[in-house]
């Protein structure tokens, strides 16, 4: 059996250390390998029990999901997939059942043939009791959100029995098998993953026992058969299989732009190949694909508008064929025996569940269940709220990470049905107004169109929010002669580190000590345009200049930090910007933005403030002033500053007070230690 890297949330890692040796013999959940990345250590478990054959990678690779990292021999003495498809029908005893196969492919081909046997995992081959585990749902671990069976339910296959929700998708667990609940072995608010027992489920029929028989019996057969046919396939027959939906990935936005299609109708892609390239004003994501296979069909064209879950392109993977050899293999259960779901593209699963088709009890428009897809629900409360014309985004969530129950929509439903209809609050942003056409030029020479780039196009809609704000800018000068210097004699020693220590660290330290004391510039003005809410923690957006425009990454709790970090971090900020590598995660959640000319030249600007903050604050090229001391002019250099700020919010003596801190603490920096 081959031990893989898991899904790490990075494209690469390095091998650390390798914890085992040749002849080592490891339980499940020993730890095998040691992976680290710029972001995690993970320890990488064994998956099950057996004896370290070949370790395939060594300390210093670079591997990525997928890659084989060691190689198991079970203590029985099989080695996996292919001892397992040469050995004869007649040899199959309890003791070499699918369910005590090593090899995690084996397994899921299994499952797609027979659920019944996937699920059977019995602590004797003459119980009828079996259990039902948490398949590979694309994430080392989820939480149990939801139990939807109680003790004494009957169940059928494909019923939903419990929801699992991670931080990329959340996901309704079917039963493989139909029977009575004997016992639920988990909790919700449980973290569980993939192997971990859910329910125990006494079956109706004796169809365990014939599996678990050590004759063979005319059910077996087909499927030893049908593995043995696909032999030469395995690797392919672990992969999903039929026609994949690839849908738009939760960017982070409404809505973005189809920028580049890099595939056409007939080509063959490979697992995590970039498809389709999507852009917004925030990121530029390419989306790969979850399998090869081949591309079917195109569903969007270049400068279509998209948001979360619309369809791009659909694929026909390659493990068809491999799934249907199997089909023949149990016709007589074929109504109620679904295959089970794939692994790799459990995230688009929940996404193609959520939008399914309006059923004829639905009675929600389209709008209304485009903004219901936007919110943190599992499919089953989705469904209700269809039948019940809920808006979901109405309803007050009381779940973990403010997840939307079933109870919170009956709540609503029932506040709704016993209170007087409240009147409609006013839209907090009206629709931005349009210009006059251009003026015919022709009779002055004419012109000449060049288009602006993705980034520019995408950034209009959010720049003209700014229309709408009642923007005031205050300007001041910070003395930084002193700071200047103490940076000259840090340079030479940061830069041994790789590290380049520029002003513009210093500047976010102070401005983040500051916004501890004045949280109102870090906060937002309500909908109702009644409050203020302000924010826990500080997340700084830092503006970079790009080839294609302006971009604005979050330095993440600066005020938290020491000032080497920050240097740290915004160089590696830049340069992902630069290079066109920033994630949707690293451009949310900005409370507060510093944009800076650098050396480039002016005085002072007045930045536009990005809504939905309420502050921004500008620095321009320092220079060489004289300055009054009381009896002469000494030279210094100054700093010009220009915050800008929402005037709905703050107010002119506030930021005259701020920007006044502001050069207290860059005159002097040591005052952030008292």
């Amino acid at each position: 059996m081959q031990i893989k890297t898991p899904d790490i949330g990075v494209d690469k890692a390095t091998v650390a250390e390798i914890l085992v040796k040749v002849g080592d013999s490891v339980a499940v959940d020993d730890s095998l390998v040691l992976l680290e990345s710029d972001k995690a250590s993970v320890e990488v478990p064994s998956t099950s029990a057996g004896i370290v054959k070949s370790i395939t990678v060594a300390a210093g690779d670079v591997v990525s999901e997928g890659s084989v990292l060691i190689e198991l021999e079970a203590e029985d003495g099989s080695t996996g997939a292919t001892e397992v498809q040469e050995a004869d029908a007649s040899q199959k005893t309890s003791e070499n059942t699918p369910t005590s196969l090593p090899d995690k492919e084996i397994m899921q081909e299994l499952a797609s043939h027979q659920p019944a046997v996937s699920a059977a995992k019995t602590p004797t081959g003459s119980s009828s009791v079996v259990e039902v585990q948490v398949p590979d749902i694309g994430v080392e671990k989820a939480l149990v959100g939801e139990i939807l069976v109680q003790v004494g339910d009957e169940i059928a296959v494909d019923q939903s029995i419990v929801v699992v929700e991670s931080d990329k998708a959340t996901v309704e667990v079917p039963s493989t098998v139909s029977g009575t609940v004997e016992s639920v072995e988990i909790r919700e608010g449980d973290t569980v993953k993939e192997g971990v027992v859910l329910l125990k489920v006494k079956t109706a029929s004796s169809g365990a026992e014939a599996v678990q028989s050590t004759a063979p019996t005319t059910e077996t057969v087909p499927v030893t058969a049908a593995k043995a046919e696909t032999a030469v396939e395995a690797p392919v027959a672990s992969a999903p299989s039929g026609d994949i939906e690839i849908a738009v990935p939760d960017l982070g936005v409404d809505k973005a732009a189809v920028a580049e299609i890099l595939v056409q109708v007939g080509d063959t892609v490979e697992a995590d190949q970039s498809i389709i390239v999507v852009e917004s004003d925030k990121a530029t994501v390419e989306v790969p694909s979850p399998s090869a296979g081949v591309i079917k069909a195109i569903h969007v064209q270049v400068g279509q508008n998209v948001s979360q879950g619309v369809a791009l392109v659909t694929i026909e993977a390659e493990g068809q064929a491999a799934a249907a050899v199997a089909q023949p293999a149990k016709a007589e259960a074929a109504p109620a025996a679904k295959a089970a779901p794939a692994p790799a593209a459990a995230p688009q699963a929940a996404a193609s569940v959520e939008q399914a088709p309006v059923q004829s009890a639905d009675k929600l428009t389209q709008e209304q269940s485009a903004a219901n897809a936007k919110v943190y629900a599992g499919p089953a409360v989705r469904k209700l709220a269809r039948e019940l014309g809920v808006v979901l985004s109405q309803v007050k969530a009381s779940g973990t990470h403010d997840r939307l129950m079933k109870e919170d929509v009956f709540a609503y439903v029932k506040t709704r049905l016993t209170a007087p209809q409240a009147a409609p609050v006013a839209q907090a942003v009206a629709p931005v107004s349009g210009l006059p056409k251009l003026p015919d030029f022709s009779a002055f020479g004419g012109t000449e169109e060049k288009a602006m780039t993705r980034l520019q196009q995408v950034s209009v809609p959010q720049l003209s929010l700014n229309n709408f704000i009642p923007q005031v800018t205050q300007f001041d000068l910070a003395d930084i002669t002193e700071l200047e210097a103490w940076r000259g004699e840090l340079k030479a020693k940061f830069k041994q580190d790789g590290i380049s220590l520029t002003i513009l660290a210093f500047i976010a330290k102070a401005v983040a000590h500051l916004l501890k004391e004045e949280p109102y510039f870090a906060g937002h003005l309500a909908d109702d345009q009644k409050s203020v809410l302000l924010r826990n923690e500080i997340h700084m957006g830092i503006a970079v200049a790009t080839p294609d425009g302006l971009t604005v990454p979050v330095l993440r709790n600066p005020d938290q930090k020491s000032i080497k970090q920050i240097a740290v971090e915004l160089g590696e900020l830049s340069k992902k910007a630069r290079d066109k590598k920033l994630s949707p995660k690293d451009l949310q959640g900005a409370n507060f933005t510093i944009t800076s000319l650098g050396s480039i030249g002016g005085t002072a600007f007045t930045p536009l403030v990005n809504w939905p903050q309420v502050a921004i604050l500008g620095i321009s090229p320092a220079t060489m002033q004289p300055v009054w001391n009381g009896a002469g002019f000494d030279p210094k250099l100054m700093l010009p500053l220009s915050l800008s700020y929402d005037h709905r919010v703050i107010n002119g003596a506030d930021a005259a007070r701020f920007t006044h801190k502001l050069t207290k603490l860059l005159a002097d920096i040591r005052s952030l230690l008292l």
